[in-house]
This record gives structure tokens, sequence and C-alpha cells, in this order.
């Protein structure tokens, strides 16, 4: 019996970091399913999700973990940031607190991740424009400081939620193209598969993965 194509070219771990209620599961529910969780409840631990999409013409498939954003959780989330290709920084537009936390997820991201990770900051529930506590300047200023990718996006409206899973993703792709991502290395968060074996047909759908996220 012979072994189903792979219909992806590279496997990238993406984690997903942030204070809690700032809409970190809504995220990535909202890219893995497109659909808004109106009662998502507050994750305990971690949680995982994938889903396949194009970058430069390659299929990506994005494995996902969502961390838990209280305190009481991180020595259990942390193990997760080693092997990090790609982190999702999340706050919340509506709560400065959030913001005000930033630099010490960014700490734990720069201290546990290896030094390519790609690091993209994102303001959540952008839909709230009306309880804005958090200019779109001053967390612009914050991401050029610290050399990170800005969006404000919503994971109720769907709102630059896909752009940010794939900015990321084409920073990584880039990262590979041009020598500074070791790909043999174990904690490059990356890993490479033949796109289809034997001359087997490629799958050309972007289709989200069935195993979706257990949130």
């Amino acid at each position: 019996m012979t072994a189903a194509p792979y219909n992806y070219s590279y496997i990238f771990k993406y984690i997903i970091i942030g204070d809690m209620g700032v809409g970190k599961s809504c995220l990535l529910h909202q890219f893995t399913e497109k659909k808004f969780m109106a009662d998502c409840p507050h994750t305990i631990g971690v949680e995982f999700g994938t889903r396949i999409m194009e970058v430069h013409g390659q299929k990506v498939k994005l494995q996902i973990w969502d961390t838990a954003g209280q305190e009481r959780f991180r020595a259990v989330t942390r193990s997760y940031y080693r092997g990090a290709a790609g982190a999702l920084m999340v706050y919340d537009i509506t709560r400065r607190s959030t913001y005000n936390h930033l630099s010490s997820w960014l700490t734990d991201a720069r201290n546990l991740t290896n030094p390519n990770t790609v690091i993209i900051l994102i303001g959540n529930k952008a839909d709230l424009e009306a309880q804005r506590d958090v200019t779109y300047e001053e967390a612009k200023q914050f991401a050029e400081e610290n050399g990170l990718l800005f969006l404000e996006a919503s994971a109720k409206t769907g709102e630059n939620v896909e752009e940010a899973f794939l900015e990321a993703a084409k920073r990584i792709y880039q990262n590979i193209q041009d020598g500074s991502l070791d790909l043999n290395a174990a904690e490059s968060g990356v890993q490479h598969k033949p796109s289809a074996p034997q001359g087997g047909r490629l799958n050309a759908d972007s289709q989200p993965a069935k195993e979706g996220c257990s949130c």
C-alpha cells in the first residue's frame, strides 16, 4: 500500500503568546476554522491547531501552539517556546495593561526561542475602536524599536488574521532562502518535507486542516 503524498513542502512551528483574555485562542480558531468563538474559554496549559497555507508558491503546514496567558501556567508554556519558527505576541487594544506586559512576553520569547525566530506583534480586537486604549502609532513604534512585524487584527471579524499568520510565514521562508535559518538545526522550528513523492499529485487546495483546533 503506497503512502499518501505529502501536500506540503515545509512545517513551521508557531506559538501564540500574551496575557489572558487578549483573544489568542479566538485568533487561532478564526485562522484554522474561519469562525469566531463568542464564548472562548481560557486556555489551560496549551492548545493546538494546524493549517496549510501557500507561501511564495510553496505549501507550508503551520503547527500552532496556543499558550495560556495566566502566570501560573508560565512554567508549563515556556517549554513550548523552544524550536518555534514564529511567535505571535498578542495584546488587546482596549486593555492597556496587556500592552504594558509586552516587554515581559518579549523577554521570554527572545530568551527561549532561537535568534532567528520571527516575532509578530498583533493588536487584537481592532473591531472595538470606540474602546481603544492603545494607539496604533505607539504599538507600531514599540514594534519598530524591537524589530518586530506589526498588525492590528480582529478575531471577531477576521480582519488581518490571515495576514498575521502569512506575514510571519513569509519572513520565515525568506530566512530559509537567504540561509539565515539552518534547517538542520533542531531549534529552527522548520521541517522540510518532499512535496510529492514518486510523481504523486500535489494537493493544490489550501484548506484548514481537519484536526483543527481543540479549543
